[in-house]
């Protein structure tokens, strides 16, 4: 999986599609995603001693594969490559469209 907490994502398929959020949470065991503003579902919250009880809406996880990144040149989907990093000898993440780095 080639997302990271803080990227700027769109859904691409679901009942959600076309919506756009930024990546919240990455659950890399279940290979999905928690977006921000994306697949809101309500939960019914017991009250308890210090907290009072009610209705809440959270974002749900959805499945990574619903989600592309969008590239930081072009504003449009894409998909997304690993390099080597020719000073630092690292990998970094590379839009296919566009050859621009992920931050």
């Amino acid at each position: 999986m080639r997302l990271k907490t803080g990227d700027k994502v769109i859904v691409i398929a679901g009942s959600n599609k076309g919506k756009e959020g930024t990546i919240k949470k990455v659950l890399r065991n279940e290979n999905k995603v928690i977006v921000e503003g994306v697949n809101i579902v309500h939960k019914h919250q017991k009250g308890n001693g210090q907290e009072t009880g009610g209705i809440l809406d959270i974002e749900a996880p959805i499945n990574a594969s619903n989600v592309m990144l969008i590239d930081p040149k072009t504003k449009k989907p894409t998909r997304v490559g690993v390099t080597i990093d020719e000073k630092t000898k690292k990998k970094v993440r590379i839009s296919k469209k566009s050859n621009e780095k992920f931050d």
